[in-house]
């Protein structure tokens, strides 16, 4: 049965008019992305397929190029699409956090962080640029791949904050496995940065190492 022959109320686009996206299942917002099903299957059908197919939603939406073009009713064109509409979430994510807002709750900072690293195939280290009254004057991606002591340069990040102002930072980086639990790298990183930050009067607020939806934070540990 096509979508226009349902109830009203359970097509997926008036369901949303009607009682807002958060009402939607995961097959039913999909179900709007792709506007179309194929022959045999509406819409929605097609979107709990994919979502079979994937496993979740979040596999299909973080599926290389290859993988999701492999999906039945997808295409470069629909993949195209999607990473649009991903990267406008992170933007969107990343403007609602100006400078008029403090990095002074762990827990803001986290959620900040797994929407800009969580996904990262890699290992990425990252710096928060704070201004004196902590908020946000920029976030920087500064090394990319293995993190360890070899890999992070403190000459980098202070020339980064002394190029950016900044009074204190956060320093974050994920980890791919999933797992937040810090290293023991991780830990002398963290101390090198903080010692070279300090002779420019930088104060290292915190590091957040990011997981699968979880992050550990230092300051919270004791480690900072």
């Amino acid at each position: 049965m096509k979508l226009s022959q349902w109830p009203k109320m359970e097509r997926p686009r008036e369901k949303l008019l009607s009682m807002g996206s958060e009402a939607l299942s995961d097959a039913e917002l999909l179900a709007i992305f792709l506007r179309t099903g194929v022959q045999g299957l509406s819409a929605v059908d097609l979107a709990r397929d994919l979502l079979t197919q994937f496993g979740s939603l979040r596999s299909l939406l973080n599926a290389s190029k290859n993988q999701f073009c492999l999906g039945k009713g997808l295409g470069e064109v629909k993949y195209v699409q999607l990473q649009a509409t991903l990267e406008m979430s992170k933007r969107y994510f990343a403007q609602s956090l100006t400078r008029k807002h403090t990095f002074d709750s762990a827990n803001r900072t986290k959620q900040y962080l797994l929407s800009q690293l969580r996904d990262e195939p890699n290992e990425v280290f990252a710096v928060l640029m704070l201004d004196s009254q902590h908020r946000l004057i920029i976030f920087k991606k500064l090394f990319f791949g293995t993190i360890n002591a070899a890999s992070v340069y403190p000459r980098v990040v202070v020339q980064q904050a002394l190029e950016h102002n900044a009074a204190a930072v956060i320093l974050s980086h994920n980890h791919p496995s999933g797992i937040a639990e810090p290293s023991q790298a991780d830990k002398h990183i963290t101390q090198r940065l903080k010692q070279a930050l300090e002779l420019i009067d930088v104060t290292v607020l915190d590091h957040i190492v990011v997981g699968d939806g979880d992050c550990v934070s230092f300051a919270e540990r004791g480690m900072v």
